[in-house]
């Protein structure tokens, strides 16, 4: 009870709330420009941490990351670029649902799913922290690669089309993925001699040249077909009551999802807004108005990716192991603030952990308020005519992207993805399978092959542990149960349509 009143002392001073507010109002802005993300954001703004205290220093922390990651959803929904990598799965159905006229529902289900996940989040995480890090603690090599598998069948669920376009697509971004160093032999390859490609590819510009780039290309390219531009004045629109609470489940358990996943260490939002994302279609009774605007896509992907911003600092606080990249350089503030954390963080400092998730529990509530507010704002882009608007859209990813390394080489790579992410629209091969397979490739790959030295080279020996043998079920039922599906269809429609006796000649 002491930890508790000590850590709402600290929360009530005028510099905390202040530092909560410009935090997260930053921390949106960052995230809805394409490029900058949240990483930048929180480097950006680490210098000003050197002549705060402790509170103040860790609230403007928590608004920035949670506001990057909320404001990738604003372009994501109204330009079919996501802002950050955590948004790439928001633009699946939060684009079809902007361009069906109805932007303002789809901030509204983006802000209010971004704030559900984060609370729940917050809420789970003051109970059962210290619980949650020991369970993320029993994850080994085996258990990783089980979970970057079981994380694979997302593109079942994306690749709507072409199952095997959508295999293809994954493979390739799997492959690209492994240019550079190996992880484990420190080798350099796929480089051809080229000093840039033997460093790897950096996931901002693949990821902005396949979504934002190609689509540049795509609507240049498509300048003879009418296209209805977006030119609603966008008001924040709260979704009614009624389908929230026919929601709640998907709600509740994409926050489940994102919260777990952020407590892994090293996963990061990207993954968990992915593996959401499938599973919400997957269980969802009407899969086929998913990537056509479905506000389930647009929950699943929000209120998973910001329940990794609390899940994440499970492992940061409790074990010293950075979430995600971006709580990595969070761990890095703490430290100079002379905040070692670690599993003796929760029993020498309980009043500043409290602290810490009070104060995300009010960013999150900050966060709402501001997006709510802030939409008729970034909504203005709607209304620019669209040669207008693809030039404001090319500088902004050119120096996003630049700004991120200061590297010429990135603006290379964005314009081969961009070229790439067009050829692959030609073709109809999905997209989202390429970012899922680069998002889980290093993952996979070190997590394999570090599994096989464990077990001197036997897969066999991977289905022993509980944890991965049950991830390892999961993935194949999910992959076989569309196929069980229609041979249920398909005998029910036998059952109901009997074919009729053949007549019989005397």
């Amino acid at each position: 009870m002491t930890s508790f009143l000590d850590a709402l002392a600290m929360l009530a001073s005028f510099e905390a709330l202040a530092a909560i507010a410009i935090g997260t109002l930053y921390g949106i802005f960052v995230g809805a420009i394409p490029g900058l993300g949240s990483v930048l954001g929180i480097t950006v703004i680490l210098p000003f941490t050197f002549v705060f205290d402790q509170s103040v220093s860790i609230a403007l922390l928590l608004g920035t990351y949670c506001g990057s990651v909320y404001g990738g959803c604003i372009p994501a929904i109204l330009i079919n670029s996501p802002g950050t990598p955590q948004s790439a799965a928001t633009l699946f159905d939060g684009f079809p649902m902007a361009r069906r006229g109805q932007p303002a529902l789809a901030l509204g289900w983006a802000t209010f799913a971004s704030a559900f996940g984060g609370i729940l989040a917050c809420l789970i995480l003051a109970a059962g922290a210290p619980l949650l890090a020991r369970f993320g603690l029993r994850f080994g090599p085996i258990e990783y690669f089980a979970l970057g598998i079981f994380a694979l069948t997302c593109i079942v669920s994306v690749a709507r089309e072409s199952l095997l376009k959508g295999v293809f697509g994954a493979a390739f971004g799997l492959f690209i993925a492994m240019v550079g160093l190996d992880p484990i032999t420190g080798i350099t390859r796929y480089d051809f001699g080229n000093y840039d490609l033997a460093a790897g590819l950096n996931l901002i510009p693949v990821l902005v040249g396949l979504f934002a780039l190609s689509e540049v290309l795509w609507r240049v390219a498509d300048r003879g077909s009418v296209t209805e531009p977006l030119t609603e004045k966008v008001r924040f629109a709260m979704p009614p009551v009624g389908d929230i609470a026919r929601r709640w489940k998907v709600l509740v358990k994409s926050s489940l999802i994102g919260t777990w996943i952020g407590s892994l260490p090293g996963v990061g939002a990207t993954a968990a807004s992915l593996v959401s994302y499938a599973e919400a279609k997957r269980s969802s009774p009407d899969r086929a108005s998913f990537g056509k605007g479905s506000p389930d896509g647009i929950i699943a992907s929000e209120a998973a990716n910001n329940a990794v911003t609390a899940g994440a600092l499970v492992p940061t606080l409790a074990l010293g192991v950075p979430g995600d990249p971006i709580t990595a350089v969070m761990l890095g503030a703490l430290t100079i603030q002379n905040i070692i954390p670690g599993p003796t963080l929760f029993q020498q400092q309980p009043a500043l952990v409290t602290y810490i998730f009070m104060a995300l529990f009010v960013v999150n509530i900050v966060m709402f308020a501001m997006g709510a507010t802030l939409g008729p704002i970034f909504s203005r882009i709607l209304r620019l005519p669209e040669p207008l608007l693809i030039a404001c859209l090319v500088a902004l990813v050119v120096v996003g992207t630049y700004s991120v390394n200061q590297s010429g080489f990135d603006l290379l790579v964005l314009l081969a993805a961009g070229l790439v992410g067009f050829a692959f629209r030609y073709l109809e091969i999905p997209l989202a399978p390429v970012v899922i397979g680069f998002v889980l490739s290093p993952m996979i790959e070190s997590s394999l092959r570090r599994g096989l030295i464990l077990t001197n080279d036997s897969l066999l020996a991977f289905f022993e542990k509980p944890v991965a043998a049950t991830l390892f079920a999961l993935t194949a039922m999910f992959l076989l149960w569309p196929i069980v599906r229609s041979v249920l269809a398909a005998r029910r429609t036998l059952a109901s349509h009997p074919t009729e006796p053949r007549p019989t000649h005397d």
